[in-house]
């Protein structure tokens, strides 16, 4: 099979930076020679209203967009990832984002079997789980409430939970505490946790296999008691034998509320600001 070209030396490329080299346009004459711009350069889905009016381009700009697109397969491997084939070529597994989000109804194959009942399954524990951390039934190591929850993440694993903590602000149960790490550096983790109670603190890994580098690096100072979560069940599960693993939030073992492990030194404040925890799961 033919290798694919470079993305910069497809003809398709070469005619979008063409475009580009013709100058820079300017806002307020685009919207003087086009005067319904703000109605034509609109997406709506459902809720969303997407805006893109104001952004510098033009019919033609779009239009190659289109076609490097088209050229690079993004509609073949759109459709594909619906389909729920193998298009993530690094682990060989389907990306399954559509089923995440799917309705209860919908159907979503993979190697012939809808995996839609199982994710809601498993969102079902989730906001089981998280009810009952809420409510105060799940407790820490010495029957003490939960008052403090720090995320452990990299990358998505990070920025997905704090957005949907900063947009759900307003909605907090405002008695809870919640951190978030994804810095490699020890340090983000002391700092995170230096004035925090370990007998009332939850930690949640997040992770889509739970073996990233980063992850793992990250947690290697972690208490010894956590709370794992992730999309996707690992390949294999941990070697610790003080804890078990849930493909949902579960509880982890362990022989006394401490830290097993505190870096030396700190830097700056925790990332995000305390005093809350979503109340959606």
């Amino acid at each position: 099979m033919a290798k694919s070209p470079k993305l910069t030396h497809r003809p398709e490329w070469t005619a979008l930076a063409g475009h580009r080299a013709q100058g820079r346009p300017q806002l307020r004459e685009l919207f003087a020679s086009d005067p319904g711009r703000a109605e034509r350069y609109v997406v709506r889905v459902g809720d969303l209203h997407i805006d893109y009016s104001k952004h510098l381009i033009t019919d033609e700009t779009l239009a190659l967009l289109r076609e490097l697109a088209a050229a690079t397969g993004v509609f073949t491997l759109r459709d594909a990832m619906f389909r729920g084939e193998r298009i993530n070529l690094t682990e060989d597994r389907a990306v399954l984002h559509t089923a995440l989000r799917a309705p209860r109804d919908a159907v979503v194959e993979v190697d012939g079997e809808n995996v839609v009942p199982k994710v809601h399954a498993v969102l079902a524990k989730m906001a089981g789980f998280a009810e009952r951390v809420r409510s105060g039934e799940w407790t820490g190591h010495t029957g003490r409430r939960i008052r403090n929850v720090v995320n452990i993440g990299i990358g998505g694993s990070d920025l997905g939970p704090a957005m949907a903590y900063e947009a759900l602000r307003p909605f907090t149960a405002r008695e809870l505490t919640f951190r978030f790490v994804s810095n490699v550096d020890g340090a983000d983790l002391h700092e995170a946790i230096r004035d925090l109670d370990p007998a009332q603190t939850l930690f949640i890994v997040a992770s889509k296999s739970c073996w990233a580098s980063g992850t793992a690096t990250s947690t290697t100072p972690r208490p010894t008691r956590c709370c794992r979560t992730a999309t996707t069940s690992p390949s294999s599960p941990p070697t610790s034998s003080s804890s078990t693993w849930s493909p949902t939030a579960s509880r982890c073992s362990a022989t006394a509320p401490r830290w097993s492990g505190r870096p030396a030194r700190s830097s700056g404040a925790p990332r995000a600001p305390t005093g809350s925890t979503p109340t959606t799961s």
